[in-house]
């Protein structure tokens, strides 16, 4: 992912106008098909934001996700209507450095409810190479903290809450902490997930406060799925046989931290990228010292790196899914349930008991 089909700024402001002009052609009769009644217009930019807002808003919401099932989230081209469509909705809940051409068709779209959920929580650099052991779980201490102020940047101040978070978004892009950037993958982390999730729901009691009590009840009941999820992974991997699992795709430096793992990349953030001999060497070498099994690959992502470095290696392969989407190859029918596949997946790599 070092290199993206990004939309040039001036090109999705041209496409801002013509998204307009083609929805104010056709308003009235998209209005008759809707069928969304009173329902609160939502736009997710991608899978771990649609999940929050469906689980959260319930039925007085009406969700549309930018990126399609199967869609490699950062390679998301938007269309005149989808850009038109954001500046259309009456809520928009995006990740800022996940999908740069969403980060600026959301900038132009004067929507008021824009909640960016990068403010809902800390995000924090991780390489290639991420270890529990530096951080330990000081991720929550934060999680009442950022619960709160999350809310305030995203329903007080409307874009504001980008701009006063601008020292972890800027020019992330999708680096996973290369370059010092953000890494931006705070959903695998079920702690960081839940603190976004009481911020979205705070944002729609404020943007839809006739069902603020339903929007309440739904956030506590998530967040205590996701404190099961929690639960579930620090007593699956307590007492692993390693420490360190491989992955194509750098995404879990959030995960490994909060369990007190260590994620070695492969070819840093391109899941598809060919790694160097040097690095096949490296790993190999990782993976003896620390008894590594297994050399995980993404679902929305091609296995070829995973089983050229398995091959070379000795390592038998998997499934380690980064949740940026779901699609009939997921290990699971939503979050939970891929997570809880992942946790699956990592117990028996990590030979946990």
């Amino acid at each position: 992912m070092n290199v993206r089909r990004l939309i040039p700024t001036t090109a999705v402001a041209g496409a801002v106008v013509l998204g307009l002009t083609a929805l104010s052609a056709c308003s009235t009769s998209d209005a008759a098909d809707g069928g969304n009644g009173d329902k609160l217009k939502v736009t997710a930019s991608f899978y771990p934001m649609q999940f929050l807002a469906e689980k959260i808003g319930g039925e007085h919401v009406a969700v549309t996700s930018l990126t399609k099932p199967g869609v490699e989230p950062h390679d998301l081209e938007l269309t005149p209507r989808q850009i038109g469509s954001i500046s259309e909705s009456d809520y928009v809940l995006y990740l800022k450095g996940i999908q740069p051409a969403v980060d600026d068709a959301i900038k132009q779209s004067g929507v008021k409810n824009t909640v960016d959920a990068a403010t809902l929580t800390t995000l924090e650099n991780h390489g290639s190479e991420v270890s529990g052991h530096d951080h330990g779980h000081e991720g929550e201490e934060h999680a009442d903290d950022h619960g709160h102020e999350g809310e305030e940047h995203a329903d007080e101040h409307g874009h504001e809450g980008e701009e006063a978070h601008e020292e972890h978004s800027e020019g992330d892009g999708h680096n996973h902490g290369e370059e010092g950037g953000a890494d931006p993958h705070i959903w695998l982390d079920p702690v960081k997930y839940a603190e976004v999730a009481k911020g979205v729901g705070k944002s729609l009691e404020k943007a839809d406060p006739d069902h603020a009590a339903d929007y309440k009840k739904n956030t506590d009941t998530l967040v205590a799925e996701l404190g099961e999820l929690n639960t579930a992974y620090e007593t699956g991997l307590k007492n692993p046989a390693t420490k360190t699992f491989i992955t194509t795709h750098s995404a879990f430096g959030y995960l490994a931290e909060r369990y007190g793992l260590t994620q070695q990349g492969i070819a840093g953030i391109d899941p598809e990228a060919e790694p160097s001999p040097a690095r096949i060497q490296e790993i190999h070498t990782i993976a003896e010292k620390e008894k590594a099994t297994t050399v995980f690959f993404e679902t929305l992502a091609s296995d070829k790196t995973a089983k050229t470095l398995a091959k070379d290696t000795g390592l038998k392969t998997g499934v380690l899914d980064p949740l940026e989407g779901i699609t009939e190859k997921s290990q699971g029918a939503d979050y939970i349930e891929v997570m809880e596949s992942n946790l699956a997946a990592l117990q028996k790599a990590l030979g946990a008991k």
